[in-house]
Order: structure tokens, then sequence, then C-alpha cells
């Protein structure tokens, strides 16, 4: 896997070195469980580097604990702190403003801060944050749309989870149309879920009898929308771009398939780097304070070869 191949690589890289502090560390990892498809390979990727990690770095235990909830991954932080006593955090939220105050609290104890993709309303608080490049997302997204549609036509679009995050992919995209002729008939929460993608494109399908396009924003989304399109006889009405580059999308970008002409990558792995960073943090005496953004790549069957991987759970 050209993922696992990049990362060993990233590891290799600084195995060896000597520790700038010789004194056990502990790192808390809170990520949501694996309640769609990009949160379980979340939860892949941070199992992969713990592993990778804890033996790269004999002197930093990780301590990996999933949530279902917002509720219960605040919990979770309380327990990290009391029992466990982590020197440090690496944080997925569930959501943006439930967590922000209890990441806040740990922060107040003297814990190091790493944020991993759904930022914190509260910038300050972070000591070092990892995603991929959201605003990016959208202007990539709907750059092709508006670019494939000729600059007119009429789209919906199903957002994720309300978060910062969400709301910088939706307001890029929307500053894109606002360029153009393009019409957006409606926009809802699809929780970055396919079974909630299914339901809102019901809706939509219901409601409009001409969409052009649907920007999906997420490929579980997607897979939701494309379901609801099957059942509906709408498939060759309209096309659909996701985002994060879930294999079953990619192959179908590979294939040249008409309804999923594109992608756009946002990789769960990131986890694995917020994870490496924060290690090396506490492992070298180097200024790897700030933020990590990784590329939105707009993926198309010229290029998708080089973002499939089959043995991938996600």
């Amino acid at each position: 896997m050209k993922r696992a191949m990049l990362f060993m690589t990233l590891v290799l890289m600084v195995a060896g070195a000597a520790f700038a502090q010789d004194e056990q560390v502990k790192i808390g990892v809170s990520i949501p469980s694996a309640t769609h498809g990009w949160t379980g390979g979340v939860n892949y990727w941070a199992d992969r580097a713990e592993g990778y990690l804890e033996e790269t770095y004999p002197n930093i235990d990780f301590v990996v604990v999933t949530a279902g909830s917002s509720g219960e991954q605040a919990n979770d932080l309380q327990d990290l702190v009391a029992i466990e006593q982590i020197d440090a955090l690496v944080i997925l939220p569930f959501e943006s403003d439930p967590l922000t105050a209890p990441v806040a609290q740990v922060k107040q104890q003297g814990v190091f801060i790493t944020v991993v993709d759904r930022g914190l309303v509260d910038p300050s608080i972070h000591d070092i944050y990892v995603a991929g490049d959201n605003p990016g997302m959208g202007r990539v997204s709907c750059e092709y749309i508006a670019e494939r549609l000729g600059g007119e036509g009429k789209i919906v679009i199903l957002r994720g989870i309300p978060t910062v995050i969400d709301n910088q992919r939706f307001d890029a995209c929307m500053e894109v149309l606002a360029e153009t002729d393009i019409e957006v008939l409606d926009s809802a929460y699809a929780n970055w879920n396919r079974d909630d993608g299914f339901v809102v494109m019901q809706d939509f399908l219901t409601r409009f009898p001409e969409i052009d396009a649907v920007w999906a924003q997420d490929d579980d989304i997607a897979i939701g929308v494309l379901e609801a399109l099957r059942q509906a006889g709408r498939t060759d009405e309209m096309f659909v771009v996701g985002g994060a580059g879930m294999k079953e999308m990619i192959k179908r970008v590979m294939e040249g398939d008409e309804t999923v002409p594109v992608d756009v990558l946002y990789p769960p792995a990131m986890i694995a780097t917020a994870m490496q960073v924060t290690a090396q943090h506490f492992a070298y005496d180097a200024p790897l304070l700030g933020e990590y953004i990784l590329d939105a790549v707009l993926i198309t069957p010229e290029n998708a070869e080089r973002y499939y991987f089959p043995n991938s759970p996600f």
C-alpha cells in the first residue's frame, strides 16, 4: 500500500535518532468510533500508528480510545487526564462546539494538544493542528462542477456534520459558485453517513425534477446518493462529486463511470501523521508546532490508480 509505504518511510526517517528526553511519555488518542467508512479508516490508521510509533519510541506509550458521541468523548478526556495521566492529547473531535470546552480544560492541566481534522471553535487551544485542506476540498469540488456544467445549471449539496470544517468546505464552494450562473436548489446535512445521504437525496429527488449535479462532499454520503438515484431510475440525469478517497469510489473513477467522474482526496491516514508529529515533539528538540495541511487533490481517470488501494478498509 502506498499510504503504508509513505508512513513507514516517515517512521524510518526518524528511527535511530536520539531522544531529547528519557522520561516516559504517555499520549492519549481520542477518535470517533467507526460510525462511517472514513472514521473506520481513521481507526485503522490509529491502530497501525500506535504499533509503529511505540516500537520506534520505546519511552512513548499511546492510549487510543474511541467514542460514539460527543458526550462519550468528553468523558473519555476526563479519564485520560485523571486515570491515564497523559502528557499529550491527540484528538479528532466528534463535533467542534461540544468538545471545545472539554479540550480547553485538558489544556489547562498542562497537556500538549494536537487537534485533527474537525477543528475546535477556539483554534488557540491546539498546539498542533493536522487536517486535510477543507477550503480546498470545497473549492476543488465546485470548480470541477462549474467547469463540467459550463458555468450554469442546477445542483444540490449534501453537507456533513455541523462543524468548523464543514463550514469551511461549504463556504469555499459557495464562493466558487457565486461567480457562475449555477443555482443551488437546496443544501442539507447528511452527517457524513450513507443512510442519511440516501434519505436526504430521496427528498431532493422528490422535490426537484431537474438536477444536473450533486456535491455530496463525502464518499459515504455519495454512496447513499447513488443508491437513491438508482432506486429512482435517475442515474443518467446527473453526476455526483464525493470526497475522501474511498476505494470503491476511486475504482469507479478509474473505470470511467459517468455518474462518478472524479473524487477529491481527504485521507483518514492523517491521524497517523498527527500521532507521529506529536511523538516527535517529545522525542526531539525541534520546532514542530503549527498546522499541517494535506492537499485536496482532484482524482480523475488519469491519476486515479495512484490513489487506489484495494487492500485498504476504506
